[in-house]
């Protein structure tokens, strides 16, 4: 959420904000040994912020210079999506870490990318 406040995007800080509520349910849910809802809820909510995230630093950075990030995310969020499948709350906990970081990263080299023109408008 700190890297999505300092890009200045409020729909992509918005979406980090509805996806961290999403995990947090999701992390009570686990440690319950419930099912439902919650534990549903976060695969959608990670793809929606990664669509979020793709359109703040750019479809062009997401899909050339930022390659390489966008598939780390894809990789963390697998491994998000298998902890919740299997219910394992400690693996849940270091793949959202995961997550988070390769999230976090992306969009702060996006918006520390050089050949971006101060002012230019994600593509």
């Amino acid at each position: 959420m700190d890297a999505a406040r300092r890009s200045g995007s409020r729909p992509l800080l918005d979406q980090a904000m509805r996806t961290d509520r999403a995990a947090a349910e999701c992390w009570t849910a686990l440690l319950a040994g419930c099912g439902g809802a919650a534990r549903r809820e976060l695969g959608p909510q990670l793809r929606r912020l990664s669509e979020a995230t793709s359109t703040q630093v750019g479809s062009r950075w997401w899909f050339a210079e930022g390659a390489g990030h966008r598939m780390r995310v894809a990789g963390a969020q697998e491994n998000l999506e298998e902890a919740i499948a299997e219910g394992d709350g400690q693996e849940f906990a270091l793949a959202f870490v995961g997550y988070d970081h390769a999230m976090a990263s992306a969009v702060v080299c996006a918006t520390s990318y050089p050949s971006r023109k101060v002012g230019e408008r994600p593509a």
